[in-house]
């Protein structure tokens, strides 16, 4: 029965973490989007994220976003820089077309910082990404 199920592979959809000035409290502040690099729309996307070390575990936040339109990006969470000394986890599922995709990003630990900045796709930006 196992080898009946098909999961297909998630192409074209990231997870980056990105270092920006805030203009409202006059900050640089680390966010997490999630992009779709695709030329489709994804429908209904679910996006629970979670932190943890040996030691410590962090409480888990949901989000959904019921689209995100072709080669677009969408702002999941603010991030506090205390989380990047632990693994921090975002599992993404959606829909394209009537197929369901899952797929887990792991930013593990000290991974996220000003020397790891990268171009990030579509957004003109400079961050931490995961494929």
């Amino acid at each position: 029965m196992k080898k009946d199920i098909q999961i297909p592979e998630v192409r074209d959809v990231y997870v980056a973490v990105v270092n920006e000035y805030n203009d409202v409290y006059k900050t640089q502040d680390w966010n997490a989007y999630i992009i779709n690099d695709k030329d489709v729309d994804l429908d209904m996307i679910l996006i629970v994220t979670s932190g943890y070390s040996d030691d410590k575990k962090t409480s888990i936040f949901r989000k959904k976003l019921d689209k995100l339109p072709k080669k677009s990006y969408a702002k999941i969470e603010l991030m506090q820089e205390e989380l990047f000394a632990i693994n921090n986890t975002f599992k993404v599922s959606f829909f394209e077309g009537n197929t369901m995709f899952d797929k887990t990003y792991l930013f593990r630990k000290n991974t996220i910082n000003l020397k790891a900045l990268q171009p990030i796709p579509l957004m003109q930006v400079k961050g931490v990404l995961v494929k």
